[in-house]
């Protein structure tokens, strides 16, 4: 290992920067849907000693983070691009219009990702000290870049190195205590320790003895939290249900059909059917449920624009059921209309009771970034409304009778850590509504569930997801999947929907201890330059001397 790490260390040039995006794209693995989270532990080592040689090869501080910033920036290249690629599938529904788009978004939004990895490696590189320093001082810069990346430029949080973990239900219990930007942290310093049995910056080797001694740490920090992960899995809870029962719809709508007015009247047919089909003697139609759920933007015209629609739905409700569906939603402003993104909340004569818009809007899919720049170059957005969606005032709880109170978030608002509910009114439920019709038969919807189930170990919350071609479920209050409808089924999920467990360390805290740990690991970094600094002056000093 000590010689494979030198030849490392001494790369240069195209070869260390493709050998970093080959590394990126083999990173990706361990998201989902694969989940091979056992890859990091190449991939993160040769990072490290690839920017042992960036510290090697500077010739200054600013020359050291150049480096730094190009290895990072490929390796995040890398890993973007092969975990991200599915976008381009959005772009292919209507290819004509938007295929030409695919090679400039995709190249503009993976590079834009992968300069928080370049920032963050770069800055290590400056910071660069030897032994195990250097591997926390690459886990709290990572960290930062993802927490950056999460809120900057509206955000785009999705596949953060913490979801690493999300195959095994005992590691992913510890997002309830520092959310899955402190996960990250805990990543990328498991990750990379197996670098500290090798080369250690180009001062020296790190010995045997001290390589496996710091490993060890690493280890059992990570046996210890899969341990409280089962605690946290294995304790009793006082209620794991409540006797509400919940039927979602999954029309399972290909995304070329749902906007042609053809299809109009056969969609919503699909709906009404399958909110009142027979599927067990527990739930033998819509008369069974108290809560009937669709998803996002289910209806092809708005809804409550639309009286016959309005009748036809409170002709199949009882009185006693509440219809949650995602919907689009017209509103007027004087001599203006805008149009929003919504879930709508109908009782059973079909009155509208409540009404929430989306307030995270998809770059690209429900607005135009610099639209006076971009416009002028030919791109538009793909959802095509006038004068684009309107974006809502943020997320909120909504209170109506017989239903437990609940957070409605919609399409990928489900991705935002910390961001998915009021913090004046916390929640007993989150509700997810999306249509991934967008992506197809991709890696992309397996993703999207698999961040969404995060929110419920970091809350403490259930959620409930209607999908309209799916991942539909069913997930409790510590991320475990109760029951789900897979990708590109069509048919509908009765559960009982799960009880809430209290508010989670994260919950209460947020990002406080992550910022509390970055600092720590930054005044480490110090302390570890200045130690290191005194070390040489005083091995000069002896030499001098000795001479």
């Amino acid at each position: 290992m000590r010689s494979f790490a030198l030849k490392l260390v001494a790369l240069w040039g195209w070869r260390r920067a493709l050998l970093a995006a080959v590394l990126g794209a083999i990173a990706s693995l361990s998201m989902a849907p694969f989940e091979i989270s056992p890859v990091l532990l190449v991939c993160f080592p040769i990072l490290v000693w690839l920017l042992d040689g960036a510290r090697v090869q500077a010739r200054s501080k600013f020359n050291g983070f150049t480096k730094g910033f190009w290895i990072g920036l490929c390796f995040g290249f890398g890993y973007f691009l092969a975990g991200l690629h599915w976008i381009g599938s959005a772009f292919l529904v209507d290819a004509e219009t938007f295929a030409w788009m695919i090679p400039v978004v995709l190249a503009g939004l993976m590079l834009l990702l992968a300069a928080f990895w370049g920032l963050a490696c770069g800055l290590a590189v400056t910071l660069w000290t030897g032994g195990a320093a250097r591997i926390i001082t690459l886990a709290a810069l990572l960290a930062g870049a993802e927490w950056l990346r999460g809120h900057i430029f509206t955000g785009f949080p999705w596949n953060l190195l913490g979801y690493a973990v999300s195959g095994s239900e005992a590691w992913s219990q510890f997002a309830s205590l520092v959310g899955v930007y402190g996960l990250s942290f805990a990543v990328v310093a498991v990750a990379a320790s197996p670098a500290l049995l090798a080369a250690d910056g180009e001062r020296r080797l790190v010995g045997v003895a001290g390589g496996w001694l710091w490993c060890a740490v690493f280890v059992f920090a990570a046996v210890l939290s899969w341990l409280a992960g089962n605690e946290i899995l294995n304790a009793p809870a006082e209620n794991e249900e409540t006797a509400l029962r919940v039927r979602v719809v999954q029309p399972n709508i290909a995304q070329e059909e749902k906007w042609d007015p053809v299809h109009r009247s056969r969609i919503f047919a699909s709906y009404l059917e399958l909110s009142d089909t027979p599927a067990s003697p527990e739930f033998s139609g819509v008369n069974d449920v108290d809560i009937l759920i669709w998803p996002e933007s289910a209806l092809p015209f708005f809804l409550e624009e639309s009286p016959d629609a309005l009748a036809a739905i409170a002709a199949i409700l009882p009185a006693h059921v509440t219809l949650v569906t995602g919907g689009l939603r017209l509103q007027s402003n004087g001599d203006t209309e805008d149009v929003y993104n919504s879930v709508l909340v109908l009782d059973g004569q079909a009155n509208v009771l409540e009404r929430f818009d989306k307030f995270h809007l998809v770059p690209f899919g429900e607005y135009l970034p610099l639209e006076e720049l971009l416009s002028g170059f030919g791109f538009r957005q793909l959802v095509t409304v006038p004068l684009g969606f309107k974006s809502g005032e943020g997320a909120a709880t909504i209170n109506v009778s017989n239903v437990p109170a609940f957070s409605p978030l919609i399409c990928y608002e489900i991705i935002f850590p910390g961001a998915v509910s009021d913090p004046q009114e916390r929640p007993q439920w989150l509700l997810n509504v999306t249509n991934d019709a967008w992506f197809g038969d991709s890696i992309g919807p397996h993703q999207h569930f698999e961040n969404a189930r995060f929110r419920a170990i970091e809350e403490g919350l259930p959620i409930i997801r209607a999908a309209n071609t799916g991942i539909s479920a069913v997930v409790d209050s510590r991320g475990r999947v109760l029951a789900e409808l897979a990708l590109g089924a069509k048919g509908t999920l009765d559960t009982i929907l799960p009880a809430p467990a209290p508010p989670t360390f994260y919950a209460q805290w947020r990002d406080i201890p992550l910022a509390i740990a970055i600092g720590c690991s930054l005044l480490l970094t110090f302390f570890a330059q200045f130690v290191e600094s005194r070390v040489e002056v005083s091995s000069r000093i002896r030499q001098g001397f000795g001479g």
